[in-house]
């Protein structure tokens, strides 16, 4: 379940979960990294998403975490559920797969920041003792609404896993400038432009990025400059003739990563 109904003041009220970074909203980021789940549930005001998914209110709106998490997990029917906010601009699905894998004999596991802070809204639960807190603390305190979440936490046992980047949170219009510039580093910006890409198309296909870049280098040094884009782009054709996938990808790769080693050699031989 991802919770997507806060009142965002730090952000003058502004619609955080459609805020973007890398040209993508943080909501659909958060779901990207959780497509692997059985059902999703997004606990909020509906608005458009990269895919679909059920939606819910906490009672009554604007109730606060804990009731936002008893509404979502009203949906669900899972043994696991993961409980992530919409404000987690660098969580991926392997970090979500940690989360579920380290659950072990816990009753929830949960992400710490770089300051070793504990992120409830970045966890896997147990579904039966979560829905057992939550309906002690209804009972203790007649409603959930307005209850913060270490009152939800108190009583589990939690494992945890220390995570920094993928625990980062905007709450601040400074968190959301760090976040776009973060992602434009060096060593992050072809990954995540790949990862807009793919999601502005509706492509689910794991790309190979070295081997396509491998190809793109060969092309342009063995042909010319401008056989680089237009070779990827060909072999990214015929691979969807061939019923896409990756392995239909790896074999056109293939292939044409041959071509441009055999046109090479016999340039070097005709020199």
């Amino acid at each position: 379940m991802i919770l997507a109904g806060g009142a965002a003041r730090r952000l003058g009220g502004a619609d955080k979960p459609a805020l973007r970074v890398g040209a993508r909203p943080l909501l659909d980021r958060v779901l990207g990294a959780c497509r692997g789940a059985e059902r999703t549930v997004v606990v909020g005001p509906r608005r458009p998403t990269a895919r679909a998914v059920r939606w819910t209110r906490e009672e009554p709106p604007g109730g606060g975490p804990v009731a936002a998490v008893d509404a979502g997990v009203r949906h669900t029917t899972a043994p696991v559920v993961l409980v992530l906010s919409a404000d987690l601009p660098f969580l991926t699905d392997r970090t979500v797969g940690a989360l579920v894998q380290g659950l072990g004999e816990a009753e929830g596991v949960l992400l710490t920041d770089s300051d070793g802070r504990e992120q409830p809204l970045v966890a896997a639960y147990r579904a039966e003792p979560l829905r057992r807190e939550l309906a002690l603390l209804a009972a203790e305190h007649g409603g959930l609404a307005g209850l913060p979440l270490r009152l939800l936490t108190a009583e589990l046992t939690l494992g945890r896993l220390h995570h920094p980047t993928a625990s980062f949170d905007c709450d601040t219009w400074e968190d959301i400038t760090t976040a776009r510039a973060r992602i434009r580093e060096h060593g992050h910006v072809l990954d995540e432009w790949i990862a807009a890409v793919k999601a502005e198309l509706g492509i689910d296909l794991d790309v190979d990025t070295a081997a396509l870049l491998d190809l793109a280098r060969d092309a342009a040094h063995g042909v010319a400059r401008p056989a680089a884009p237009l070779t990827t782009f060909l072999v990214g054709y015929a691979a969807a003739q061939q019923g896409g996938g990756p392995e239909a990808l790896a074999a056109a790769t293939g292939k044409a990563a041959a071509l441009a080693a055999r046109w090479a050699e016999e340039a070097e031989s005709a020199g």
